[in-house]
C-alpha cells in the first residue's frame, strides 16, 4: 500500500504538499524547500520497492544519471536521499504540461513549433550524450512543455552509462512500446542513436498527430517497429515540408547505422531546413531486396555478453553483476511480457502451425467468389492486381502465386492477377471519403451505390471505411458498389452507472458492476466529505464500450479556494515610484483583478492587496524593486482566509542632498522625502532651528530606512 506523505516534512526541511504524479516505482510530490524558500518537487521511492534491490538500483541510477547533467532543457536535480526506509530525489517544480497532452490538445502540431521542440529535445540529448548517459525512454509523456515554449526532457528511471556490453531483451525494451527503437525491442545493445529513432518517433507524431505503427496489442506494435515501414508523414499531412519528412524518416531508420548518428549532426540539418524550408535532402540507405524470412525462435542463437573491462566505475558494475541474476525474473515480469508474448507466438505459429494447401484460385471471380469468403479469408492473406484482359470476364483470377496445391503456412500472401476490360472500372479514391461524396463518384463512373452503416471506433463517423468490390480492384459498369460508412454510436454500448455524491469506495464497486473499469482518480477542492465523488467522465447516464475506464474526481475535504485581504504601507517620498511584485508561495500572484508586476507611488498611502488561493500552509511576500517590504502567512481553509505572522521591513529610501539648503526649505525637503527623524545642531552642537545646512549624515544618495535619524548641521553665518 502506497504511503501519503502529505502533510508531512522530509528531513526537517520538505514540506509536502501534494501529489502531481504517480509512476510505476515512485510518487511525486509537489514541497517547499523552507530553508533555499523555494517550491520543489520530490520523486519517493514507493514504499513496497524499498526491500527489491533492483528497483532501489534503478531508482539510484536515476538520480546518478541527472546529478551529472545541468542543462537548461533538462529538469535539475537539487537534492537525493537514499537511506532504508525512504529514498527520494528532490527536482526543480515545473509548471507545465507533458508535450503527449498538448499534441492531443493540438491533434496536429504545427511544424514550426514541432522543430522549435524537437531542437530543444535534442540539445537536452546531445548533453546527456556528452556525459555518457542514454535516455532510453525518451516520449512525449516524459517531455514537459512550459508556457513560454520552453522543453523540459525528464524521467531518467532507465537511463544508463552508455558501455559497449550487449543489453538483454528484458532489460532494454522497458520503455514505451510505441517509441523504443528496433534494436531495444531485440534486446541488442541501446547508444545515443536509440535516443535519436524515439525522437525521430515523437516528431513523427507532433507533424502527423498519430503514431507511426498503432495496435491493440503491445506485442503487435513491437513487431511493427522491427519489420513494417512507416506511412511517410506527408501522406498523413501534405503540410509537411519534404526536408522535415526526410529528416524525421531518417532519425526512423531501422538500421542504426542508417539514422543521424549523433544529436549534433540531427540539429546540423534542422538548422538548415530552419534557414530553407525549401530544401530537400540527398540521403541514401542501404535496402534489403531480399523477402522476408520467417525465422524459427528455437533457431535464434543465444545472445552472449561482451566481455567485461576495466573501468573507474567499480561499485555500479559490481552492483550489475549482482543484479544480473535478478534481471531476467523482475523485468521479464514488470516490463518483457512482450518478449515472453512474442517468443511464444513465435513458437507456436512458427514451429507448430500446420501447413495448408492452396486452393487453385484460377478462374474464379475474385469479387463474388473469393473476398469475403470466410474459408479462404481465414487462411490467407490476398494481394491482386488489375491486368487488361479481352477475353476472360472482368473480376475473374488469371493466374496466382504460389500455384495451387503449393503447402504453405496460414496467413501466407496470394498474389493473383485480376481482368479487366473496357466495359470494367477501377474502383479508387472512394475510402476517406464521406457517404455523399463517395456515392456521388461512384455514379458518375456508372455504378450502382447501396450504403449501410457499421460501428467502427477507429473511422471517422460518417466517412467511407470499406468498399465491396475493395478499392483497388475493377467493377463492371452498372453493378452495384456497397460503401460502409462509420457510425461512433454503439449499439453494444452499456449505460455508464451514475456515481456523483458516492464514496470513492461504493463508486468503484458500482462502476465495476456495470461491467466498467475505474479508471484515474484525481483529487479536488470541496467542501464535501473527503473522498466523495464529485464528477465523473463519461458522464453518468451516458453510453460506452463495456470495458471502457470511468475516470473520477473526488473531494480532497479541503474548501474550495477562499480570499484574504492584506493591507501594505507604501513608502513615503514624493515624486517617487517602484516597481512591487506579490508572490505566493514564490510564484508570482496574478487573479481576481491583481495584476503584477505594477508601478506604485512612494504615496506613503495604505494599499489593500485581495489574494486567492487554497490549503492552510502558504506564504506571501510582498517585495518592492526586488527588496521585501512584507510577508506572512495565509491559511484559506478559513473563510475568510486567516492572515498571520505579518513582518514588514521598511523600505530603503535615497537621502536626498540638501546641503546648502536654508533650515526651512532643507526640513521640507527631507519630509517629502518620507523621512521623520531629523535632528538640526549648529557647528557647536547646540539645537538649532535656522541657518544653512553646511553637512548631513547620512550623505546624499545614500538608502537607508525612513525612520533612520538624519543629523544636520547648520552654520548662522551670514557672511558679512
Amino acid at each position: 500500500m502506497m504511503e501519503n506523505y502529505c502533510g508531512k516534512r522530509l528531513d526537517g526541511r520538505y514540506e509536502i504538499r501534494e501529489i502531481i504524479g504517480v509512476g510505476g516505482m515512485a510518487v511525486v510530490y509537489k514541497a517547499y524547500d523552507n530553508i533555499d524558500d523555494r517550491i520543489v518537487a520530490i520523486k519517493i521511492l514507493k514504499e513496497e520497492f524499498l526491500a527489491n534491490e533492483e528497483f532501489r538500483r534503478r531508482f539510484k541510477n536515476e538520480a546518478k544519471a541527472i546529478a551529472v547533467l545541468s542543462h537548461p532543457n533538462i529538469v535539475k536535480v537539487y537534492d537525493v536521499s537514499f537511506g532504508d526506509r525512504l529514498q527520494y530525489i528532490v527536482m526543480e517544480y515545473i509548471e507545465g504540461i507533458t508535450l503527449k497532452e498538448y499534441i492531443e490538445q493540438q491533434t496536429c502540431v504545427n511544424w514550426k513549433e514541432a522543430v522549435h521542440f524537437v531542437v530543444q529535445i535534442l540539445k537536452a540529448l546531445q548533453h546527456a550524450h556528452d556525459k555518457g548517459i542514454v535516455h532510453r525512454d525518451i516520449k512525449p509523456q516524459n517531455i514537459i512543455l512550459l508556457q513560454d515554449g520552453t522543453i523540459k526532457v525528464s524521467d531518467f528511471g532507465i537511463a544508463r552509462f552508455s558501455r559497449g556490453d550487449t543489453r538483454t531483451m528484458t532489460e532494454s525494451a522497458i520503455g514505451s512500446v510505441h517509441y523504443i527503437s528496433p534494436e531495444q525491442a531485440r534486446g541488442e545493445i541501446t547508444d545515443d542513436k536509440s535516443d535519436l529513432y524515439s525522437v525521430g518517433v515523437v516528431m513523427y507524431e507532433m507533424l502527423t498527430g498519430q503514431l507511426p505503427f498503432q495496435s491493440d496489442s503491445a506485442v503487435s506494435v513491437a513487431i511493427m517497429q522491427l519489420q513494417q515501414e512507416a506511412k511517410r508523414p506527408r501522406e498523413i499531412n501534405p503540410e509537411i515540408p519534404l526536408g522535415l519528412e526526410q529528416i524525421t524518416m531518417r532519425a526512423m531508420q531501422k538500421n542504426p547505422r542508417d539514422r543521424y548518428q549523433s544529436a549534433s549532426e540531427m540539429l546540423m540539418d534542422l538548422d538548415e531546413f530552419r534557414k530553407n524550408p525549401s530544401i530537400k535532402f540527398d540521403y541514401h540507405y542501404f535496402v534489403d531486396r531480399e523477402p522476408t524470412k520467417f525465422v524459427e525462435s528455437g533457431r535464434i542463437p543465444p545472445v552472449k555478453a561482451a566481455p567485461s573491462q576495466k573501468n573507474d566505475e567499480p561499485e555500479e558494475e559490481e552492483e550489475e553483476k549482482a543484479t544480473s541474476k535478478t534481471m531476467p525474473i523482475l523485468f521479464g515480469v514488470i516490463a518483457g511480457l512482450i518478449v515472453i508474448v512474442a517468443v511464444f507466438v513465435g513458437v507456436v505459429l512458427g514451429r507448430n502451425a500446420k501447413k495448408i494447401e492452396v486452393p487453385d484460385f484460377v478462374g474464379m471471380n475474385y469479387n463474388d467468389e473469393i473476398f469475403g469468403n470466410a474459408l479462404y479469408s481465414e487462411n490467407f492473406v490476398f494481394e491482386t492486381t488489375s491486368v487488361y484482359s479481352s477475353d476472360a470476364e472482368p473480376g475473374v483470377v488469371l493466374t496466382q502465386n504460389p500455384e495451387k496445391k503449393t503447402k504453405v503456412r496460414k496467413g501466407k500472401t496470394i498474389k493473383l492477377e485480376i481482368a479487366y476490360n473496357d466495359d470494367s472500372v477501377l474502383i479508387s479514391g472512394i475510402i476517406g471519403l464521406t457517404a455523399d461524396e463517395a456515392e456521388a463518384k461512384l455514379k458518375k463512373s456508372g455504378f450502382t451505390v447501396k450504403v449501410i452503416t457499421q460501428y467502427d471506433k477507429n473511422a471517422k463517423e460518417g466517412f467511407v471505411f470499406d468498399t465491396y468490390p475493395v478499392e483497388g480492384s475493377y467493377g463492371e459498369k452498372g453493378s452495384l458498389v456497397t460503401l460502409y460508412v462509420a457510425t461512433n454510436t454503439n449499439p453494444d454500448a452499456t449505460e455508464v452507472p451514475r456515481v456523483v455524491g458516492y464514496s470513492r469506495d461504493i463508486a468503484k464497486k458500482l462502476i465495476e458492476s456495470a461491467g466498467f473499469k475505474l479508471g484515474n482518480v484525481t483529487e479536488a477542492n470541496s467542501d464535501k466529505e473527503k473522498g466523495v465523488v464529485l464528477s465523473q467522465s463519461p458522464e453518468g447516464g451516458s453510453t460506452a464500450d463495456a470495458g471502457a475506464s470511468v475516470s473520477l474526481v473526488v473531494s480532497n475535504g479541503i474548501p474550495e479556494a477562499t480570499t484574504a485581504t492584506i493591507k501594505v504601507t507604501l513608502p513615503k517620498s514624493s515624486g517617487t515610484s517602484g516597481v512591487m511584485k506579490v508572490y505566493l508561495n514564490s510564484t508570482l500572484y496574478n487573479g481576481d483583478g491583481e495584476q503584477f508586476p505594477r508601478e506604485v507611488s512612494f504615496s506613503g498611502e495604505t494599499m489593500t492587496i485581495t489574494l486567492k488561493g487554497t490549503g492552510a500552509d502558504n506564504t506571501y511576500q510582498v517585495v518592492i524593486d526586488d527588496q521585501e517590504i512584507q510577508r506572512g502567512k495565509i491559511d484559506f481553509t478559513k473563510s475568510p482566509a486567516l492572515v498571520s505572522g505579518e513582518k514588514t521591513t521598511p523600505y530603503p529610501i535615497a537621502v536626498p542632498n540638501v546641503t546648502g539648503m536654508p533650515y526651512s526649505e532643507a526640513m521640507t525637503k527631507l519630509e517629502t522625502s518620507g523621512f521623520t527623524n531629523v535632528t538640526v545642531v549648529d557647528e557647536n552642537g547646540r539645537k538649532a532651528t535656522s541657518g544653512t545646512v553646511v553637512l548631513q549624515s547620512p550623505s546624499h544618495n545614500e538608502r537607508v530606512a525612513p525612520d533612520t535619524q538624519i543629523k544636520l548641521t547648520v552654520s548662522t553665518d551670514t557672511g558679512a
